[in-house]
């Protein structure tokens, strides 16, 4: 029977077939010949596509707004959307004027800086950008109250167009850092016609600034970049970036190894480094290592007993064993760090090494003598980290042992862990003994490390910090010394003499030990082959626009 139907309806059946051979082949040529465009916005990772660009991260960004973002997530796209009147040369912490055509003219008493900006400038949209523009965007950053304001808000009392193409800044109290602080990602210009100022009225979902690429697509799980046409400087040398977010570390490692991203970035853990590090060197694929600005720190509550006796948190920096915590936490992936200071800066020095220099067990035996115990009767502490952090779970665990093993139950440590959200709020209310906290900058000056950690304007020597920075972080340091030492840096416009006053802070620093610092971070790109030009800054984040394959 079958054969029989087959017989009477071959030629019907061969027309048909005919017929759907020729649509089969109309759309694999059809599909074949996709339009720019559309392949940029569904990108193919990996292949030419069209000389754009596919960067994966598990970095999910909450808003693109400069008002209000304080993640990291947005802060290298907007580093690469935007620009400020001062930014860093690449790979450096050298500043350089950028929309400035110059660096400011500070008057003498240093709370007036008058900034030349430059001509022939457009925002995304063809507003011209002028000295008026710039005085909206700064304005709109203090008075929206986003999450960052404080930053502006606390430091500047006035902002003003004094012509069309100079701006004048007026500060609450002298602070030499302040062109630094202009650098920052939410300093940037972006168009009056596209924005408002008013408390809260925040566009999180665009883009207009004056960078060299424009915002074309925005959404927590994808970015897409767009070379900006009219951009004033250097050009990109590639045709668009195109962002995926991935949920989590392991999928974005295996996306880069299986090719689906040109390039992998934030975040992969130690061992996935690691695994991309060795295939790096087999020549798989790029690795790309920077310095970077991040520090970490064992916090001390130095209003806690017993660690308001500073010959037991003497006791405490001696045992830290710097480069055995960044073996076993990190994987070698950081660098031992001796001050608040990190290396990146030329007024760094390494005073811990110096003063107590690493797993120190005869000088910490000593001090613990000195402070009354032994191992009969021992000194109990609380270590706490967040829960989200396996990195200081790892050396919250190496520095438990390290005294376990080399002081014979004389110093015993207590390691405990809270969510993320109880571990912040109850750090400022001094219910830790100690803490490791990670530092993240808002700007690249040493300032950055030490005001946030080791200022207070109101408490006492003998009651601790009662209002202040040190009281934010968990340690309730108070020193007049030190009040009096960041003053002064702070208004001292000469480099060398601020130089000097960086190194007697640290010294202090060592001598009253409020804070053990333990790493600083490094950071990891991975490329594929072909894919070159990337360079990570030491704030976190890199040009786009010098990225080709």
């Amino acid at each position: 029977m079958k054969w029989g139907r087959l017989s009477i309806h071959r030629w019907r059946f061969i027309g048909q077939f005919f017929c759907l051979f020729c649509l089969c082949c109309f759309l694999a040529i059809s599909c074949g010949k996709r339009p720019a465009s559309d392949s940029a916005t569904s990108p193919s990772p990996g292949g030419t596509n069209s000389g754009r660009i596919t960067i994966g991260t598990t970095q999910k960004p909450r808003t693109m707004d400069p008002a209000d973002n304080y993640e990291l997530a947005a802060v290298y796209l907007l580093y690469n959307l935007s620009d400020r009147l001062y930014t860093y040369e690449l790979g450096s912490t050298q500043l350089k004027p950028q929309l400035a055509t110059a660096m400011p003219k500070v008057s003498p008493d240093g709370l007036t800086y008058t900034i030349p900006v430059r001509q022939g400038v457009v925002f995304h949209d063809g507003t011209p950008f002028n000295a008026k523009a710039m005085e909206f965007s700064l304005q709109r950053f203090i008075e929206n109250k986003g999450k960052p304001s404080f930053l502006l808000g606390d430091a500047v009392d006035s902002v003003k167009a004094t012509g069309d193409y100079e701006l004048t800044i007026k500060l609450k109290k002298p602070f030499a850092a302040f062109p630094a602080l202009l650098a920052f990602s939410g300093a940037a210009a972006v168009s009056p016609k596209a924005y408002e100022i008013g408390a809260g009225k925040f566009k999180p979902n665009t883009f207009v600034g004056t960078g060299p690429y424009k915002l074309a697509q925005f959404s927590s799980e994808s970015q897409r970049l767009d070379v900006f046409d009219q951009y004033w400087g250097e050009k990109p040398v590639n045709k668009g970036i195109d962002v995926q977010v991935l949920s989590n570390s392991a999928n974005l490692f295996n996306a880069f190894r299986t090719g689906g991203v040109d390039v992998a970035y934030l975040s992969l853990d130690p061992d996935q480094i690691a695994s991309l590090k060795d295939g790096a060197t087999k020549g798989s694929w790029q690795a790309i290592e920077s310095q970077g600005s991040a520090a970490s720190f064992l916090v001390l509550n130095t209003k806690s007993k017993p660690l308001d006796n500073p010959v037991v948190r003497g006791a405490i920096a001696s045992i830290v064993n710097r480069p055995l915590v960044n073996e076993r936490s990190l994987k070698n992936q950081a660098e031992p760090l001796y001050s608040m200071v990190p290396t990146t800066f030329d007024v760094y020095k390494p005073v811990f090494k110096d003063q107590y220099g690493d797993g120190n067990t005869e000088k910490a035996k000593q001090l613990l003598q000195q402070a009354g115990y032994s191992p009969t009767n021992p000194l109990k502490l609380q270590i706490w980290y967040p829960s989200t952090s396996p990195t200081r779970r790892l050396a919250a665990s190496t520095l438990k042992a390290v005294a376990d093993q080399q002081l014979g139950g004389t110093l015993q440590f207590e390691v405990n862990t809270v969510d993320s959200a109880t571990f912040f709020k109850s750090v400022s209310q001094g219910l830790y003994q100690t803490v490791l906290l990670d530092w993240y900058p808002d700007f690249l000056d040493p300032d950055n490390y030490v005001q946030p950690f080791l200022e207070c304007p109101k408490g006492s020597a003998a009651n601790g910090c009662e209002d202040g920075a040190s009281q934010n972080q968990g340690s309730f340091y108070y020193s007049d010394r030190m009040n009096q030492l960041i003053a002064q840096e702070r208004k001292e416009q000469n480099p060398e003499a601020r130089k000097k006053i960086f190194a007697d802070i640290q010294d202090l620093l060592a001598k009253d030990v409020p804070y053990v610092p333990l790493w600083q971070s490094k950071d990891f790109a991975f490329t594929q082959k072909g894919v070159s030009g990337l360079r990570i800054n030491p704030t976190q984040d890199f040009a786009f626009w010098t990225i080709s394959k």
